[in-house]
Parts: structure tokens; sequence; C-alpha cells
């Protein structure tokens, strides 16, 4: 009886390692599974898989007096070889033993999601005092994102939002300056993200400015999502603050309320 005891407790033990690490590598490329909303049902899908192999061992125990190492690998085995999560008509009201089962895994999903969406909102809100900020910020973390390698599709794309960020808040700068029209136009036409605009728009200052800070922070929005799921989630927010004032700051023009588009997840 001892032994039963203690190769169930081990099972128990490995079984909640090897599903912490399963976990972790299902939920690769997304987020974190133990973000501030999204730990609880991590912790719930942890705990009962290792509950999960500690009875399997016990019932293979009583059948063959001992507690068999593998199970402790193979049931935890699913988290990492399942389909995660079910289809989402299915989550909300489980029909069948499989829904239930796999309820979880969506649940965890959608707090993940939610972890995302505030770890984004918390560095977008500290730009919003000055336009330049939102370009220093992007340069900011593409500096802190020093393991992507120089050729990789990730890091072309993170190249890519902030070089078109920096070159539409340089616009903005302009127009703050009251820079003359065709400079203005000149500048329009260096970039391919700003090629596509009319001539005429330059006509109107303060709307091409506006769009043109809409967009550069919609695109720091998506540069940030795109850190935070290559694993770049410990980044310390860019060192400013909502309230400071900065003397070279150019007057803030009045914003547009809720114009930037909502994120969504790409999971």
């Amino acid at each position: 009886m001892p032994s039963l005891v203690i190769g169930v407790a081990g099972t128990f033990i490995v079984s909640l390692v090897v599903a912490l690490v399963f976990l972790r590598l299902r939920c690769r490329g997304i987020g974190p599974p133990f973000g501030p909303r999204a730990r609880y049902w991590a912790l719930f899908i942890v705990i009962s898989t290792a509950i999960a192999s500690a009875l399997v061992g016990l019932l293979l125990a009583v059948a063959g007096e001992h507690v068999p190492a593998y199970v402790a690998i193979i049931v935890p085995t699913g988290l990492w070889l399942g389909k995660l999560p079910p289809q989402r008509d299915r989550d909300l009201l489980p029909r069948n033993l499989s829904g239930l089962l796999t309820l979880p895994f969506s649940r965890l999903y959608d707090r993940m999601g939610d972890d995302l969406e505030d770890w984004v909102e918390t560095r977008l809100r500290v730009t919003v005092p000055n336009p330049q900020w939102i370009a220093e910020a992007a340069q900011y973390y593409s500096n802190q994102a020093e393991g992507l390698p120089g050729d990789s599709p990730a890091r072309a794309s993170l190249d890519r939002w902030r070089d078109s960020i920096a070159h539409k808040v340089g616009i903005v700068r302009l127009i703050d300056l009251d820079a003359d029209q065709e400079r203005l136009r000149a500048s329009l036409h260096l970039h391919a993200s700003t090629q596509h605009v009319r001539a005429d728009a330059a006509d109107d200052r303060a709307r091409l400015a506006d769009r043109l800070e809409t967009e550069a922070q919609n695109e720091l929005r998506l540069f940030l999502a795109c850190i935070y799921r290559l694993g770049y989630h410990a980044m310390l927010v860019y060192p400013f603050r909502a309230t400071a004032a900065r003397v070279d700051a150019p007057p803030r023009r009045p914003l547009t309320p809720d114009r930037a588009e909502p994120l969504t997840p790409d999971l």
C-alpha cells in the first residue's frame, strides 16, 4: 500500500510538470498561458491533467500491482497534440463529452486574448499625448527584440511597421511645423505606405494629420501584438506616462474618439 501511494503521488507530480511543459509548447506563438487573466484556466487544465494521470495510474496499479511510469507522460501529451481550441460554436453550449472536455481550453484562449489586449493597450496609452512618441515607442520595442534573426519573416514585418510608423509620424510633424505644400506632397511619395494618398489630401492638413496618426497608432497596435506573440511579453513599458509633459512636445491636436480599430487576437 505505501508503494502504491508513493507511485500515484509520483505520477501526479511528474504529470504536473509534463503538462505544464506541453501546455506552454501548445500556446507558443499565441501568448503566455499564465498571464494575469489566463492563469486560472491554465492551472485548472494542468492540475486536471495531473489528476487524470494519477487516476489512470491508480487503475493500472490496481490491475497490475504497480504504477506504470509512462502514464505520467502519455496522458499530458494530449495537451500538445490535441486539437485546441474546439470550434467556437461548440464552446458556448457543449453538447457532448468531447465539447465539455475541450471547453477549458477555449476559455483559456479567450483569456489569453484578453491578456494580449491589456498588454497592448497599456503600451499604446502612453503614446497618446504626443504623436512623436508613437514612432519612438516602435523603435524602442523593435530594439528590444534582439533575438529575432534579421532575415526572419517576423523581423521583416516588424521593420516594415516600424518604418511606416516613423514615416507617417514624420509627416504629422511636418504638418505641425506648418511645412509648405510642395514639401508635404513630396514627403507623401517617399514611402509606399503613403503613396496612395491623393495629392489634394494635403490641402486639408488637420484631417490628413489625424488620418496618418490614426494609421500609425493602428500599426503600432499590430506591431505590439506581433511582439507579444513572439514571446517578448516581459518588455517594460516605453518610459513615458500618459500625464507627462515634455518641453519640446508640440500642442496636441484633438483626437477623434474611438477611431482606432479594436485588436482581434489571431489565434
